[in-house]
């Protein structure tokens, strides 16, 4: 199991939302990059970078900020605003290792099919659920559409990797929706990445002895706890390593 610690970017800096409210805004870091070699001395291999500004725009906005990330050597996840190709062939060009499409994810299934044929495995499905619920555009709107309804018509395109975040736990630090991800997981093929709610070591314990009955549980992402100190990244990464 890999652990995904996290970096969101607003204005530059380096924040965290609650429930992705764009007004329950904490500021964390004037230097992304500098967070992210954090993470790469504590042994990080990957870190999920997320263009909150990008998100909400519609188009990436902190495009230096993340070339800087990459530049550390670390694989990066980036998330937000990617939503044309030629974003997403920018982003893959600053060496961003893999791409998560969300909101367009949820309005084209040609769009993540045309992503997957040319890209592969360097596309992922962000999915990111309200009550089971999509909802897209910086969580601003929520869809009519099952998040699981959605996750099994990527599966069907060739989708590999799967980002579920429940919102209702995210940065809340009240613990995952284990049930919530244990029926992602049920439902296809591809790789699942758990995002929402980490707040202490026992969530990572949880979701490590989850991914022995699910080989598809590929990681979890943390972000909050991090920051908060409740959790140490050294200690995860063991964990998760088993």
């Amino acid at each position: 199991m890999t652990i995904y610690p996290a970096i969101d970017i607003k204005g530059g800096r380096c924040v965290r939302l609650t429930q992705g409210r764009a007004d329950q805004e904490t500021i964390y870091a004037e230097n992304p990059a500098e967070v992210a070699a954090q993470f790469r001395a504590a042994g990080s291999a990957w870190v999920h970078v997320v263009d909150l500004d990008g998100a909400f725009a519609g188009e990436p906005q902190n495009l230096a900020a993340v070339q800087a990330i990459a530049a550390l050597g670390m694989k990066v996840e980036l998330g937000g605003g990617l939503r044309t190709r030629a974003a997403v062939e920018r982003a893959l060009g600053f060496g961003v290792s893999r791409v998560v499409i969300g909101t367009r994810a949820a309005e084209s299934e040609s769009f993540v099919d045309e992503l997957v044929q040319a890209f592969g495995e360097k596309i992922a499905v962000g999915i990111d659920a309200k009550n089971g619920k999509v909802a897209v555009k910086g969580w601003v709107d929520t869809t009519g559409t099952g998040a699981l309804d959605l996750a099994k018509r990527m599966d069907a395109l060739g989708v590999r990797t799967i980002i579920y975040t429940d919102i209702g736990t995210d940065g809340m630090l009240t613990g995952p929706n284990f049930p919530a991800q244990e029926a992602m997981l049920a439902a296809g093929k591809f790789n699942v990445i758990a995002s929402g709610g980490v707040s202490r070591r026992e969530d990572v314990v949880k979701l490590q002895e989850l991914s022995r009955r699910h080989a598809n549980l590929d990681g979890v992402i943390v972000g909050k706890a991090l920051y908060e100190k409740r959790v140490e990244l050294p200690d995860l990464l063991a964990i998760a390593r088993g």
